[in-house]
């Protein structure tokens, strides 16, 4: 048997409309992802990377081509259905931590469970349950002034996991941390993605995509090179 497929991309394309111009951001992009792979994204700036995130992550809809996540066709979905999809399916990490600045930790970590429908009770135990996960049991009513920038991502990283997703789709995830912070960040998605999760890291720092297991390479709205590393990142 083989493995499980998990994403289906075939012919992506991604116009944009500036003006009177056609502006064509993704040219055509076909690629699958099996289920608990680790897959960094990788492109210089206008590479079309933050596009096809935004695609994969259900934000943004193709100009043309198919996407099937978890066996459902995306790319025909309504803005209803797809808000749905991102909350089940999807496990976001940004950058900016993008938390709630006057919420305790475990109450930005449950968050995404009251869109889910669990009780009170529920939405505490898990969200506990994945601060523990990430090393924070000790923070979690601590607010996000209160935390260091490592411990902001840890529960960044809690909240994407707390609705056990499909995916965790991780931008630039240590763009904002010092290399220390960033070194025991990626060790965390290490684990992350040895428990069995799907991780789709999207970065544009060669030492960050080389925890990854594929690298997907994008040039100019294209694929340039799609291939296994070789030589992943150990953690001692």
């Amino acid at each position: 048997m083989g493995q499980q497929q998990i994403i289906n991309i075939t012919d992506l394309v991604r116009n944009f409309k500036l003006g009177n111009q056609i502006i064509n951001v993704l040219k055509s992009i076909s690629f699958s992802i099996n289920r608990n792979e680790y897959v960094a994204l990788m492109g210089p700036s206008g590479s079309g990377k933050s596009t096809l995130m935004n695609l994969l992550g259900c934000l943004d809809t193709p100009t043309s081509g198919s996407y099937v996540l978890n066996e459902q066709a995306v790319s025909l979905l309504t803005d209803d259905e797809l808000a749905e999809i991102r909350n089940k399916e999807i496990g976001f990490v940004f950058q900016t931590f993008n938390l709630l600045p006057r919420a305790t930790a475990l109450d930005n970590v449950a968050l995404p469970l009251i869109y889910a429908g669990f009780s009170k009770k529920e939405r505490e135990n898990r969200a506990m349950e994945v601060l523990e996960q990430v090393g924070l049991a000790d923070r979690v009513k601590h607010k996000p002034n209160e935390l260091s920038g490592g411990q902001r991502q840890r529960v960044a990283v809690a909240r994407a996991l707390v609705n056990n997703p499909s995916i965790i789709l991780a931008d630039e995830p240590t763009g904002n941390l010092d290399s220390k912070t960033s070194h025991e960040i990626m060790k965390l998605f290490d684990a992350i993605h040895k428990a069995g999760n799907t991780i789709i890291l999207v970065t544009h720092e060669e030492e960050i995509a080389m925890h990854a297991h594929r690298i997907i390479r994008l040039k100019d709205g294209n694929i340039e090179k799609d291939e296994r590393n070789n030589s992943i990142t150990q953690f001692n």
